[in-house]
């Protein structure tokens, strides 16, 4: 690996820190935020899960859209680096205003809310589909876009446990200051948007990708783009498995803080178990090449999500037993984080063999399935949270506790009086419906995802064989060109 590639495996990597602590600010904690923070009545954080979902599902419909107008981006600094750089600053303002400590009443906080919402998911669309776009534009090299893709996700893991370890601690950090816990958070978002800012900046400042294409490349129109996605018959089933597979994995991070403040009964064990979560992510992508070196993708893949549902079981039935709940967390995201590396790398390919089979390169409109996954996602595991909430009852209990402090006698009792069905209403949204929708995603892959190694290696090949070929085409028509006008002089000056 020379030394540009190393440094744009860093630049690259490092870019995801603080952009993943942001989104996950954002996806994981904006309605605990919501219903602990500020409070918000049943009819409230209906009307919010309402428009969550619905918001994030037209952000993903619009996604697509996105991709192509990044892929007909010619500009000197390249086509993905302006649109990380918009992303970026629109992303982190907009997240300071959605933990904002404005005094308003409950139906000015939603439509800011609306809003602030809508305007982030687009913005972070623009970020994460050029950023991610930039990967394949690195690189062709199967294993130097797997030690890319590695070494990116294991910062964007950093990033996003780095938030999961401190989000509730937010208040007791900032009490020294005076600050209340809404205060707190607002000023907490601001520090996340200025981190953000920063090591996006090594991204834009550090690497430098391949501009080969950009002169070659033709305007992309909406026919191309439906090409590029209804014709890409594997990058179409990759983003319906990443799909179903990231409702199930949203939707189950979505409940951790309520597991375990309402479940387990202790909320302060949530860090403890998200810092050792954190450990298992890390240490499976670090030894992620390891494995690779002896398994294929698909057998990786296979055994990744083996792994997922035999952790789900557990976790069902650990019966709130916190060596179970260790030992099926483990399970669980290790074996997430070797499926979402691979499915990253499902995307990448996906490139390459849309260029193969349809003979034109769309990074950014292929690479806009990511976010589009990320969206729909996070927005159908927001509107499965929210609505679970208040039908067990337990935003309401969330209302009660509010002006107790935990550990006091008034917050012990509320929490021994909940129902127990509460707990078990929410253990089947937090677990069995998302291992229903691992599953079937899971089944769509085995059937019909065909680029394995040796596909890939002859998809290559074949485009290697076409460049060279209209390369000599160029030079030939060129080479006529001189002769024509060689002539054309000779017989002026015979005349």
């Amino acid at each position: 690996m020379d030394r540009q590639t190393k440094l744009n495996k860093f630049c690259f990597g490092l870019g995801t820190v603080g952009r993943d602590a942001l989104y996950s600010l954002v996806s994981m904690y904006l309605l605990v935020h919501l219903t602990d923070v500020v409070g918000f009545s049943d009819g409230g954080l209906a009307a919010i899960g309402i428009m969550l979902t619905l918001f994030g599902i037209f952000d993903a419909v619009i996604d697509p859209f996105v991709g192509a107008i990044v892929d007909n981006t010619k500009t000197r600094w390249g086509k993905f680096k302006p649109w990380i750089f918009i992303g970026m600053i629109g992303t982190g303002a907009l997240t300071v205003l959605m933990f904002h400590n404005f005094n308003m009443d409950e139906t000015a906080h939603i439509v800011l809310l609306a809003v602030t919402y809508l305007l982030f998911s687009i913005f972070f669309s623009l970020n994460d589909i050029a950023y991610w776009s930039l990967m394949p534009a690195i690189s062709k090299d199967q294993k130097v876009r797997e030690g890319v893709g590695a070494f990116a996700r294991i910062c964007a893991n950093i990033g996003m446990f780095a938030m999961v370890l401190i989000y509730l601690s937010v208040p007791d950090l900032f009490a020294g200051l005076g600050l209340n816990s809404r205060d707190a958070y607002f000023v907490f978002a601001i520090i996340i948007a200025v981190i953000m800012w920063a090591f996006q900046s090594i991204t834009l400042f550090g690497v430098k990708e391949d501009r080969t294409h950009l002169a070659m490349d033709k305007r992309t129109s909406l026919k191309d783009l439906f090409r590029a996605l209804v014709g890409n018959d594997q990058l179409l089933v990759t983003a319906v498995s990443m799909a179903l597979f990231m409702i199930g994995y949203c939707t189950t991070t979505g409940f951790g803080t309520y597991y375990f403040k309402y479940a387990y009964g202790d909320e302060g064990v949530y860090m403890v178990f998200a810092a050792v979560l954190a450990v298992a992510q890390l240490t499976a992508l670090s030894v992620f090449p390891l494995f690779r070196k002896k398994f294929t993708r698909k057998q990786l893949y296979t055994g990744s999500m083996i792994a997922v549902a035999v952790s789900y079981i557990v976790f069902f039935l650990s019966f709130e037993w916190l060596p179970l709940i260790v030992i099926a967390g483990l399970g669980l995201f290790f074996a997430q984080a070797f499926i979402q590396l691979l499915m990253l790398l499902f995307l990448a390919d996906a490139v390459e063999y849309g260029e193969w089979k349809l003979g034109k390169r769309n990074e950014a409109a292929s690479f806009a399935v990511q976010p589009f996954i990320n969206q729909f996602g996070g927005a159908v595991s927001k509107g499965v949270v929210s609505f679970t909430l208040i039908i067990s009852g337990i935003n309401m209990i969330a209302n009660s506790l509010a002006p107790y402090e935990p550990g006091s006698a008034e917050y012990e009792n509320i929490i021994s009086a909940m129902d127990p069905s509460a707990v078990w209403i929410m253990k089947i949204s937090m677990m069995i419906l998302p291992l229903i929708c691992i599953l079937v995603g899971f089944i769509l892959y085995q059937k019909k995802f065909k680029i394995d190694e040796e596909m890939y290696a002859k998809i290559i090949s074949d485009l290697e064989e076409r460049e060279a070929s209209a390369n000599a085409e160029k030079r030939e028509e060129t080479l006529d060109g001189v002769g024509v006008e060689f002539e054309v002089e000779k017989n002026e000056i015979q005349a």
